[in-house]
């Protein structure tokens, strides 16, 4: 049923299977049926900037126009973050970094506006007691948007409402005056973090192995089975034997023996001799 009736664009259901196809292809990103009103208010913007009318000329500008890509991948990739968002993950973090001392690369692989980045480099700072340590974060995102908030690194104040008080002395500025609703990375911890934008889809990641750890939290519900696989797969391939996978809690491997083990609670490690680190 056409839509543009009631609606300020023309917006027919043809254009949403041609949409939820097209972000299939781009970022591997599967859209259910009941997305459609979404597709609508995210793409919006957008008609409304290229003086557009009709979502169907949305797309012919989208096929025609190769840059329009990141555009249309930010207006419809959800981001949804918090410090420290499954705490468990964070100590099983510390206690790895502590049984497996060195250098080590960790990966953020979806890190949005760059909570859970800033969250692995507050645990990595406390388990080696100072910035300066030997481990490189890599933080990234296919949402170039997310990727800049993430860089500069600013909240809101209620952001870090339920964070310790050690943990807001040590690693935020307060802002003052106009900016007091505000908090900062304290730039020791934020050149910690490397951030980049990497599309999971893309055949070849600029980043090589070997990646101690891979926090790939939320993000592969997006996708269907067979595209997690493929990328858990390159990941994995990615890791040294002892690695660590941390996914997040609507996503499960157990049943993918020939890739990793479960080791915790969304946890996992290479499918090599098992290992607790909890």
């Amino acid at each position: 049923m056409a839509r543009h009736d009631q609606q300020e664009f023309v917006y027919e259901p043809d254009d949403f299977e041609q949409i939820r196809h097209a972000l299939y292809l781009k970022s591997g990103i599967r859209l259910i049926d009941s997305k459609d009103t979404l597709v609508y208010s995210r793409l919006t913007p957008r008609l409304r900037a290229l003086s557009l009318h009709k979502f169907s000329h949305y797309l012919s500008y989208l096929n025609a126009t190769p840059d329009e890509d990141e555009y249309f991948i930010n207006a419809l990739t959800t981001n949804l973050t918090s410090f420290f968002r499954e705490p468990h993950h964070f100590d099983t973090l510390a206690t790895y970094l502590r049984r497996n001392p060195g250098s080590k690369t960790i990966w953020c692989a979806a890190s949005s506006t760059g909570e859970e980045a800033y969250s692995i480099a507050m645990t990595v700072a406390e388990v080696f007691g100072c910035f300066d340590n030997p481990v490189t974060i890599i933080a990234s995102d296919i949402d170039s948007e997310v990727l800049r908030t993430a860089k500069q690194g600013i909240y809101r104040r209620e952001a870090i409402e339920k964070l310790s008080s050690e943990h807001k002395r040590c690693f935020f500025h307060r802002g003052k005056g106009t900016y007091k609703d505000q908090v900062r990375i304290v730039p020791e911890l934020a050149k910690n973090v490397s951030f980049r934008r990497i599309n999971l889809m893309e055949p070849n990641w600029p980043l090589s192995g070997p990646v101690d750890i891979i926090f790939c939290r939320n993000v592969m519900i997006y996708f269907d089975k067979q595209t997690q696989l493929t990328i858990l797969k390159r990941m994995v391939a990615l890791m040294p034997d002892n690695g660590m996978y941390v996914a997040g809690h609507s996503e499960n491997y157990n049943k993918n023996p020939e890739l990793v083990t479960p080791v915790g609670k969304t946890l996992y490690r290479p499918n090599r001799e098992v290992q607790c680190y909890g």
